[in-house]
């Protein structure tokens, strides 16, 4: 009885946590693969059984983050998938250390409060209505999201609709449209979220035409500036239409407050002017990875002093390691062929008008990462559609591989999707039904207005 005991807790316990998900993907990872040796050949098989494996523990957190993303390095060269140092390479990509440069910069951003500065300035010039906060609470969440983590966002604007709320009815609205806002807001940038990131490595890789930061906020900050409004329009029904009460305390600007917003002043400027706009300017031709570090490395020197070595202990390494797995994972899929393989076997899209083939991966990627990673997802998926595209002259390359990209941050139905999601259920004012709900239908909106921006704009 005591044995028996001992193994429920371990089955069902913190540590059986682990023990079920590994079991988990291990088991969907050997079905899978049986199913897929009947078409593919065997090291098209080997790296189906990575993939799975890899997917279904990011996605129930069988082992950590860091872990599953180390995987692929002894993985790989074991089952002959690629060589050790052709998988280690993917884990020093260039574009990690832009992140890296970006990640000091919202590192300084939170150590000095100066999000909670924008916050103020935001709250002070909308109208006190409920369609007013929930735009200024999502749009601030939107901005902020774009340079920092989404996860960091919500968690730092989460408290604030909260307290905004005067009853139920508002801090569940309030909490959707922080989390909703740090979703949409990750593309509006190229570091915004990994999705973006590994697209951008994934041009790079193939020597694809490259979007500049400038370049690609302008390419997607229309879109999620009508998502945005879109995304209130859609919460504020059911709401009092009179004025609500806010309270907002002001808090003196610092001395670190000051000279952090001029060094992102100074750094957006550099890279606007640094940006070619055709034809009028062919921008300075700096690389925007060696910008972007710089600026980060900034921050740590004499007279600056906004970082300290210490406050690096915070630096998501996980996440850096799931890039690399990222860029190592594309180069398997392109390397033994798996992507040429899956191309041919939904080759039957190749005679579908482009806007119908735009519609329908955009829905494919939409609700596929509601279930799974969509840094894992869109790993996967890049390769394979660009290998579709190759048969479908109709569709533009970099246009759908960036529509891909984009609709891998949309997952506004689950609270497994993303970090938003699950801590606006763990504020305990929004109910999985709510999410869903509301999800859905933004869900549908996204699908629909991306594919007609891809469509006519990009």
């Amino acid at each position: 009885m005591e044995s028996s005991e001992k193994s429920r807790r371990v089955l069902e316990g913190e540590e059986g946590l682990s023990y079920t998900g590994l079991i988990q993907a291990l088991l969907i990872s050997f079905v899978i693969t049986a199913m897929s040796s009947l078409f593919l050949s065997p090291l098209q098989s080997s790296l189906v059984w990575c993939l799975v494996l890899l997917v279904v523990l990011w996605t129930n957190e069988g082992l950590p983050a860091g872990v599953v993303s180390l995987l692929p390095i002894v993985l790989f060269p074991s089952l002959g998938i690629l060589e050790l140092k052709a998988t280690t390479a993917g884990y020093s990509h260039p574009i990690i250390f832009l992140f890296l440069g970006g990640f000091f910069l919202s590192l300084a951003v939170d150590k000095s409060n100066l999000h909670q500065q924008f916050v103020h300035f935001i709250l002070k010039v909308v109208p006190a209505t409920p369609f007013g906060l929930i735009l200024a609470l999502a749009g601030c969440s939107a901005f902020l999201s774009s340079i920092l983590s989404n996860t960091t966002t919500s968690l730092l604007l989460m408290p604030l609709g909260i307290h905004l709320g005067n009853n139920l009815k508002e801090k569940t609205k309030f909490c959707l449209a922080i989390a909703y806002g740090a979703s949409i807001g990750g593309v509006m940038t190229p570091v915004g979220t990994p999705p973006n990131l590994i697209l951008m490595g994934f041009l790079e890789q193939n020597s694809l035409p490259m979007l500049s930061f400038t370049s690609w906020c302008f390419h997607t900050v229309p879109l999620a500036l009508v998502m945005l409004v879109l995304m209130a329009v859609l919460l504020s029904p059911g709401m009092s239409g009179a004025a609500l009460e806010v309270q907002i305390e002001a808090s003196e600007w610092t001395r670190d407050q000051k000279l952090l917003l001029s060094i992102l002043v100074a750094l957006g400027l550099l890279l606007l002017v640094n940006s070619p706009i055709k034809p009028y300017t062919s921008g300075l031709g700096l690389n925007e990875k060696i910008i972007l570090l710089s600026f980060g490395l900034l921050l740590f020197l004499p007279g600056v002093k906004l970082l300290k070595w210490e406050d690096t202990r915070k630096t998501p390494y996980e996440i850096l390691f799931l890039f690399g797995a990222g860029f190592t994972i594309a180069a398997a899929v392109q390397t033994t062929g798996l992507d040429k393989e899956l191309a041919s076997l939904i080759s039957f899209t190749s005679n579908w008008p482009a806007f119908l083939f735009l519609l329908s991966t955009a829905a494919l990627i939409t609700f596929a990462t509601e279930l799974t990673s969509n840094t894992a997802l869109i790993t996967v998926a890049l390769p394979v559609l660009f290998q579709v595209c190759e048969s479908n002259p109709a569709v533009d390359a970099n246009q759908l591989l960036m529509l891909s990209a984009v609709c891998a941050s949309y997952a506004f139905m689950l609270p497994i999707s993303t970090p938003p999601n699950a801590i606006a259920i763990s504020s305990g004012y929004v109910k999985p039904r709510d999410l869903f709900r509301e999800g859905f239908v933004l869900n549908c909106l996204a699908i629909l207005l991306t594919s007609l921006t891809a469509y006519f704009f990009w």
